[in-house]
């Protein structure tokens, strides 16, 4: 189905149309409609699953726009307050909605007066908690959601989720979403929340089953090395290249230029003009690399994409699930191959929990593996080929001077040029070294899960309840939005209330 079947207002369906989102995804398909008839839901779904879309919405669709907070949505850390902002507000952008941002360590007064002026209200359970106790604001709203309940449970906010709820107005629709479903949450959903429905998105639903995903591990500075030694491997049809910042694209796109590849960059700070001419290129086959950032290829709909490389992991699991949704479209299968760090495998492994994939370690092949790839494939294409016409006259021609063996040894010297592999012989980690790291990642894994809560819960004691991890960290410089994905954005404050200019 398409988001056009939800009937929504047409200035959210224009936000829809110009986010690029045109298939809702499984959590999106079944909460929507739920949500658009006024019930309860229960939503239980993994990180990446388009979970704020699917509350969002519906949500936005049913507001009435009357200057007041009408919505509440509450998580688990001032990471996620800024990334849920930012899609409200997006979706909201045509209907005049503000978003105000809530979370510990800034100031009262100007988080104050950005809620005076919200639609929707995003906060952690501490600093809200604090506001609605001081007696500092005095909402009603229609809409409240408890977004990652399992994880503010995790981090010791149960509570202060329970107390909340006793400011929240008896006639409000409510709506709860949890990865996991332990039995704290589930009674939690029953004192809060009125004869919900339940929907369930199981691990498998997240990502395509057609991707078949890879990752490789290498050291910072063999990154460009593996990359080109993977596209001699994988010889990629049509392929999008993702990176962080809008600086490695445009680095990386010069670079592969340079080595003769027809590849343009994609990012934020190009005018609309090249944007679209880059992105009809690559639709038209003119271009057969894409470098692009991840909020510039939101929206980038092209269905025969036979590759997708990671040129670094993306900073959250909803990113890499975007990504990766590039390829394996219209039913047909694709690649997703990840470069990666032995730094980076803590979040490797993460996404590989969150969006209950399982990315195959590979090692990058040596010279003589691509050679030998290279002359198979070439041998594939040579018996392929039909004899033209024109190759009779030409052999002919030749004949006059040499004789047939000589002929097919020129011949086949030119096109065996193709074969030529460049670069060190070995590239990245072995076997054996990924086997390490793997073992590494697991044992750190258990020991996070040993001291992990304990940890959390001790800050939550000693005062700090607002759930957000880090100070002045979470601040984004809106110039480089590009680079932070979909967590991108300014916040230059605790609170953000976006105006329409």
């Amino acid at each position: 189905m398409t988001f056009n079947e939800f009937n929504l207002k047409e200035d959210l369906q224009k936000a829809i149309d110009s986010a690029g989102f045109q298939e809702p995804s499984p959590i999106q398909e079944k909460a929507i409609p739920v949500v658009l008839s006024g019930k309860d839901i229960v939503g239980q779904a993994q990180t990446g699953t388009g979970k704020t879309a699917a509350f969002g919405l519906p949500i936005l669709n049913m507001m009435k726009c009357d200057g007041s907070v009408e919505a509440v949505i509450i998580v688990p850390t001032r990471e996620l307050a800024m990334q849920v902002s930012d899609e409200i507000f997006r979706f909201g952008k045509f209907l005049g909605i503000n978003t105000a941002t809530v979370y510990g360590g800034q100031s009262y007064s100007r988080q104050l007066k950005n809620i005076s002026n919200a639609s929707v209200l995003i906060a952690t359970p501490g600093r809200f908690l604090d506001l609605l106790r001081d007696k500092k604001i005095n909402i009603k709203p229609s809409y409240v959601v408890l977004d990652e309940a399992d994880e503010m449970l995790d981090m010791g906010f149960l509570d202060d989720i329970k107390e909340i709820f006793t400011f929240m107005p008896d006639a409000r629709q409510t709506v709860l979403f949890s990865a996991t479903m332990p039995t704290a949450i589930k009674n939690l959903a029953k004192t809060i929340l009125v004869e919900p429905e339940f929907i369930t998105i199981t691990k498998k639903e997240v990502t395509n089953s057609k991707i078949t995903q890879t990752y490789y591990v290498v050291d910072e500075h063999e990154r460009d090395d593996a990359l080109i030694r993977l596209f001699d491997f994988k010889n990629p049809d049509k392929s999008i290249i993702f990176c962080r910042t809008k600086k490695e694209v445009d680095r990386l796109s010069t670079f592969l230029v340079s080595l003769g590849y027809m590849a343009k960059g994609l990012h934020g700070d190009m005018e609309q003009r090249q944007r679209e001419e880059a992105i009809r290129a690559f639709k038209t086959s003119k271009l057969e690399i894409l470098i692009a950032t991840d909020v510039a290829a939101r929206g980038l709909d092209v269905s025969d994409v036979t590759h997708v490389f990671n040129y670094h992991l993306p900073f959250d699991s909803e990113s890499y699930v975007h990504r990766i949704g590039r390829t394996g479209r219209a039913g047909k299968e694709g690649m997703a191959v990840s470069i990666v760090t032995p730094h980076e495998f803590r979040m490797l492994k993460k996404i590989e929990k969150t969006t209950g994939s399982k990315l195959e370690a590979k090692q990058v092949p040596n010279i003589s593996s691509v050679k030998e790839k290279k002359v198979t494939d070439l041998k594939q294409k040579i018996t392929n080929q039909d004899v033209k016409d024109h190759a009779l006259q030409l052999v002919e021609d030749l004949k006059e001077e040499f004789d047939i063996s000589t002929i097919a040894f020129k011949l086949a010297s030119m096109i065996s040029e193709s074969t030529y592999v460049k670069g060190n012989n070995k590239i990245g980690k072995s076997e054996n070294d990924i086997e390490r790291l793997i073992e590494r990642a697991k044992n750190s894994s258990g020991s996070d899960k040993r001291g992990g809560n304990r940890n959390s819960r001790g800050g939550h004691r000693g005062g700090s309840r607002n759930g957000s991890r880090g100070g002045s960290n979470g601040r984004r410089d809106s110039r480089n939005r590009d680079s932070r994905g979909p967590r991108g954005g300014s916040s230059s404050g605790g609170s953000r209330n976006r105006r329409r200019d």
